[in-house]
C-alpha cells in the first residue's frame, strides 16, 4: 500500500467512526434500539460512499469489497450505545451541550474526511478533468450518510437547516479538485479538508446560515 492510499484509508476509518458515532446518538435519542442504532450509525458511515461508488460505476459498492468499513462502523455504534446506556443522562440535562458539541465535531469531521476522499477516488477512477462530476461525488460523499440518516430518524434533514454544512462540502470539493491538478493528492486532501473544517468552524461560531424564508 502506497503512501496516498495509506493516507486515505486512514481517513476513512477515522471518518467512518466519526459518522458512525454520529448516527448512532440520533438513533439514540430517537429512542430505537441497539439494532436501529447500529443501523443508523452504518448508513451515516457509508451511505454516501455506497452512492459515490454507484455513481462511479464501482460495483459493487466498496463497502461491501472491504468489511474493514462496516466492522468499525457497527463497533463504534455500539460502543456509543454501551456509553449512553450506562450514563443515560448524557443527551439532556447539564450534558446536552456536551452531546450537542460532540455531534457537531463528529458531523464536521466525517463531512471534511469524506468529501475530500469522494473527490480522490473520482480521480482515480479517471475523472480528473470533469470538475462538476468530482465536485457532486465528493459532496454526495460527505453529505449522503447523514441524509439518510436524518431521513430513518425522521429528522428535518441537518444539510438543509443547519449553519453552512452542504455548502462547506461543496467549497472543499473544489479546493480539492484545483489543488490536485498542482500539488498532488497529499496535499489537496489536506488543505481542502482543513477548509472545510474551517467553515464549518466559523459557520457554528457565528451562527451562519444561509438565507431562509421566515413565515413567523
Amino acid at each position: 500500500m502506497d503512501i496516498q492510499a495509506t493516507i486515505t484509508y486512514i481517513m476513512e476509518i477515522i471518518g467512518t467512526i466519526a459518522f458512525a458515532a454520529s448516527g448512532a446518538m440520533v438513533g439514540i435519542r430517537k429512542r430505537m434500539d441497539i439494532f436501529g442504532v447500529c443501523v443508523l450509525g452504518f448508513v451515516t458511515a457509508v451511505g454516501g460512499g455506497m452512492v459515490r461508488d454507484i455513481i462511479l460505476g464501482i460495483t459493487p459498492p466498496n463497502v461491501f469489497r472491504n468489511t474493514d468499513y462496516a466492522f468499525v462502523a457497527v463497533i463504534t455504534s455500539l460502543i456509543v450505545f454501551g456509553v449512553v446506556y450506562i450514563k443515560k443522562d448524557v443527551l439532556n440535562g447539564s450534558l446536552k451541550n456536551v452531546y450537542d458539541r460532540v455531534m457537531l465535531i463528529m458531523d464536521t469531521i466525517g463531512l471534511a474526511i469524506f468529501t475530500v476522499v469522494g473527490v480522490n477516488i473520482g480521480i482515480q477512477q479517471g475523472f480528473v478533468e470533469k470538475i462538476f462530476l468530482l465536485t457532486f461525488v465528493g459532496t454526495i460523499t460527505g453529505v449522503g450518510g447523514g441524509l439518510m440518516r436524518d431521513v430513518m430518524a425522521g429528522e428535518p434533514p441537518y444539510i438543509f437547516v443547519k449553519h453552512i454544512y452542504a455548502s462547506a462540502s461543496v467549497i472543499g470539493a473544489i479546493v480539492c479538485v484545483y489543488i490536485y491538478r498542482s500539488f498532488g493528492a497529499v496535499a489537496s486532501m489536506v488543505v481542502s479538508s482543513a477548509v472545510i473544517l474551517f467553515i464549518r468552524y466559523l459557520a457554528a461560531h457565528y451562527h451562519w446560515n444561509l438565507p431562509h424564508i421566515d413565515f413567523d
